[in-house]
C-alpha cells in the first residue's frame, strides 16, 4: 500500500517548480515559505508605498475639489462624466524652457459606479521667457465615450484627439454654463487651495503599463482594468468611494 505522506512529500517540490516556472523563475529553488510568499505576490502588490500613495493622494484631491464651493459645477459635471483622470500633483517648472507633468489615475463610469483605476502620466512642454514653479491639483472630466476611447488607444494628445476646455469655477455658476460647451474633456485645477486656470492644450497622456502591473500584481491593459474587471485591489476602494460621494445630482 502506498504511503500518502510519501506522495505528499514527492509532489510538493513539483508544485513549487510549477509555481516558479509560471513566474519565470524556473532556475531557482525555494523553501515552502518562499513559495507561499510568491503565491501571495498579487495580494501584496498593492502594498507598494509609492503606488498606494498615489491612490491615497488622488482620493485627497477628489475630496479637496468636492469640499470647495467654487467647484459646484465640477461636481455636477462629474455625475454625468464617462470617465475621469485625477492628477494629484501637476508640476509646472520653468526657466526659459518650461514644462509640466504629473502622474494620475484614470477611472471610467461603468454601470453607475467607478471602475478600478489605471495609472497614467501627463506631460506638456513650452518655450518662452518664463521663470517660476507651480504645483496644481487637476481633474480632467471625460464627458464623452470618444474621450475615454481616445485615451485608451495609447498615447493621447489633448486638443488633437479630443477637445478640451477649462471648466468654469465660482460659487454662483450654474450647471448650464458648461453643458452646452460641447467639449469632450473639462479641466478643473486648484493650486494652494485657490481656483486657477491651467491650459493643457497639447499635453500628452500616456498609460503606465509597468505601474499597473506592479500595483495589481499582473499585466492588464487599461481597457481591461476599466471595463472588464481584469484586476482589482482593496487599496482603490476609498478613491472610488470619494468620487461617488463627490457627484452632485
Amino acid at each position: 500500500m502506498t504511503n500518502p505522506h510519501i506522495i505528499a512529500r514527492a509532489t510538493a517540490p513539483i508544485a513549487r517548480r510549477s509555481l516558479l516556472k509560471s513566474l519565470g523563475l524556473g532556475g531557482l529553488m525555494l523553501s515552502p515559505a518562499g513559495a507561499l510568499l510568491l503565491q501571495n505576490r498579487a495580494a501584496l502588490a498593492s502594498s507598494d508605498p509609492k503606488l498606494q500613495g498615489l491612490m491615497d493622494q488622488a482620493r485627497i484631491t477628489v475630496q479637496n475639489f468636492a469640499g470647495d464651493s467654487n467647484y459646484t459645477d465640477m461636481r455636477r459635471q462629474l455625475a454625468n462624466a464617462k470617465g475621469v483622470l485625477v492628477l494629484p500633483q501637476l508640476i509646472k517648472a520653468s526657466f526659459i524652457f518650461g514644462g509640466e507633468g504629473g502622474s494620475g489615475l484614470l477611472l471610467a463610469k461603468t454601470a453607475g459606479s467607478w471602475s478600478q483605476p489605471a495609472n497614467y502620466t501627463l506631460a506638456a512642454g513650452s518655450v518662452g521667457f518664463q521663470i517660476g514653479g507651480e504645483v496644481s491639483e487637476v481633474m480632467l472630466l471625460l464627458m464623452s465615450n470618444r474621450a475615454v476611447e481616445a485615451i485608451l488607444r495609447n498615447e493621447f494628445k489633448l486638443g488633437a484627439d479630443a477637445s478640451v476646455a477649462a471648466g468654469p469655477v465660482g460659487g454662483g455658476i450654474e450647471a448650464s454654463t458648461t453643458t452646452n460647451m460641447g467639449a469632450d474633456i473639462l479641466s478643473y485645477s486648484r493650486s494652494k487651495g485657490l481656483a486657477i486656470g491651467v491650459s493643457l492644450e497639447g499635453a500628452v497622456i500616456t498609460a503606465r503599463h509597468a505601474r499597473n502591473e506592479a500595483y495589481y500584481g499582473r499585466s492588464a491593459h487599461p481597457r481591461d482594468i476599466l471595463y472588464q474587471n481584469a484586476v482589482s485591489s482593496a487599496g482603490t476602494a476609498e478613491l472610488r468611494q470619494a468620487l461617488a460621494a463627490a457627484e452632485l445630482r
